[in-house]
């Protein structure tokens, strides 16, 4: 899908968002004056909107420190200068040292995420991008916890052409992350995709299980994993950030996943995830294709969101 078409499926997705919110904002201004009373409307809007109190309220401090032009509409102002505040918020500082992507084989990705926010239709759903870029991609099924997770990743494997490396339910998942790693080394494979499991209701175990897989990753080959990647639910809003909290915890989160963004009105929490804990959204979905599941684009994304 070429970035234009994505770009229509964005602004579909979010309409919910935009039309619980980003449409009250303009309205806000056009209503009451540039004074103290309409910010705090506005930042009871984002607020709402699951944008996080720390977040609203330094998307507010930008928005008062210049004061409107009066040649031109308010509300039109407001909006756009929200919007700038939002794409700078959102822009994800370049980490120094890291390796660029697929630049060593196996590049190693590790997901990590509870049941039912989509993990592993998205491990799914990059294995079929990859694939279709010319990539020799392999799966493996790291959530031995549930039978499910790994019939789901097999039907995936199947249904795209790619080979999975899984044991039986209940097997040890640091067993079969071994076998993978050194299935990808042997086979010459590109990129090597880890499903986990996530139960957060046991959080001892859930960080001994992670330390040990990232122990087995790192003896098999020292730089890796070269990312480590927490998907999230776009409709929990803010059960999403306290769940990235807890991963974030217990392991060296590189990106976020936000799935699921067309099912919600509720789509700030992209602001709230990235403003509070540091953590870059990589990757967001907007639909059950595979196409639907795109790089995060920070100005795309904003502009969706304001754009009628």
């Amino acid at each position: 899908m070429n970035g234009g078409a994505f770009f229509q499926r964005l602004k579909q997705g979010l309409t919910k968002s935009r039309e619980t919110w980003a449409g009250k904002i303009g309205a806000i201004f056009n209503n009451r004056s540039w004074d103290e009373s309409s910010f705090a409307e506005m930042e009871d809007n984002l607020i709402a909107a699951d944008v996080g109190v720390k977040a609203s309220q330094k998307l507010m401090d930008a928005l008062r420190r210049q004061p409107p032009n009066g040649d031109d509409d308010l509300a039109d102002q407001m909006t756009s200068r929200l919007q700038a505040a939002m794409v700078q918020m959102l822009q994800s500082p370049k980490a120094s040292g890291t390796a660029a992507p697929l630049s060593v084989r196996p590049w190693v990705i590790l997901f990590l995420g509870v049941n039912g926010v989509g993990k592993t239709t998205t491990i799914g759903k990059l294995a079929a991008q990859y694939r279709a870029a010319g990539k020799k991609v392999l799966l493996v099924a790291g959530d031995t916890f549930r039978a499910a997770a790994i019939e789901q990743l097999d039907v995936w494997g199947q249904r795209i052409g790619v080979e999975i490396v899984k044991h039986r339910p209940g097997a040890d998942p640091s067993a079969v992350v071994f076998d993978g790693m050194q299935a990808a080394r042997s086979r010459a494979v590109d990129v090597l995709l880890i499903d986990t499991a996530g139960r957060l209701h046991t959080k001892i175990h859930l960080i001994e299980e992670l330390k040990k897989i990232r122990r087995v990753i790192s003896r098999e080959q020292p730089d890796a994993p070269h990312e480590t990647l927490l998907v999230l639910d776009a409709t929990t809003g803010q059960n999403g950030l306290q769940q990235a909290r807890v991963f974030k915890e217990t392991a060296e989160i590189t990106g976020i996943v936000l799935t699921k963004l067309d099912g919600t009105a509720k789509g700030g929490v992209i602001i709230s995830i990235q403003e509070e804990l540091g953590v870059p959204v990589k990757y967001i979905g907007v639909g059950e294709e595979v196409e639907d599941l795109q790089p995060f684009d920070p100005e795309s994304f904003a502009r969706a969101l304001f754009e009628n």
